[in-house]
């Protein structure tokens, strides 16, 4: 089975958004027009709590991008973004979200942050997501989405990791830094997933 995992397509991330990503909006039609080719689709959903400490808000006298020591991991400072049940934690409503089967929360617990769409940062918590794709039968898992760099990258090693022949879709994905996409994309090939464009 072929699923596609669509990381974080959440307002907050797109254009006008908090957190905003360069260019993020350019990948909506891109997934909206590939999504039939797949025989299922799940997505990921940044859900943080207003107190979440990965944000420069709850750290007094932080600036934003600066990094700190979390509960022993380094912790990059976010703006706000994606706060439960606020406007820009939602999906885009340009994306066609009738196909996606289940969405997975991420991020919620204030002492740690989650890029990946499986684990939290310091794999003390899953999501469930990968014995859900796996329940399903699925073994190549595709992914797209924002950001680039971090969501979607982290995403992607896990789900090499968890023994998913796994494939980021270049051109459907968008980086907050280009230079760490070219890293990211280094990393991914070094582990053994494939780097792919659709049309």
């Amino acid at each position: 089975m072929k699923a596609l995992l669509l990381i974080d397509l959440q307002n907050d991330f797109l254009e006008g958004g908090s957190l905003a990503v360069p260019k993020g909006n350019e990948v909506i039609p891109i997934v909206n027009q590939i999504q039939s080719r797949f025989d299922l689709i799940v997505a990921t959903q940044d859900w943080h709590p207003a107190n979440h400490k990965s944000f420069a808000s709850n750290h007094k006298g932080r600036k934003v991008f600066e990094k700190v020591d979390l509960n022993g991991l380094e912790q990059v400072l976010w703006p706000d973004h994606c706060i439960q049940g606020t406007a820009g934690a939602e999906l885009s409503d340009q994306l066609d979200a009738r196909p996606i089967e289940v969405i997975f929360r991420k991020g919620i617990d204030p002492e740690i942050d989650s890029y990946s769409g499986f684990y939290d940062n310091g794999h003390r918590r899953s999501t469930a997501m990968s014995a859900y794709l796996k329940d399903k039968g699925v073994k190549q898992l595709y992914v797209a989405g924002l950001a680039a760099d971090y969501c979607v990258y982290y995403s992607v090693l896990d789900a090499i990791a968890e023994g998913f022949d796994t494939y980021l879709i270049e051109n459907a994905t968008r980086a907050i830094s280009d230079e760490g996409f070219q890293l990211a994309k280094k990393e991914i090939v070094k582990r053994s997933g494939t780097i792919v464009s659709v049309l």
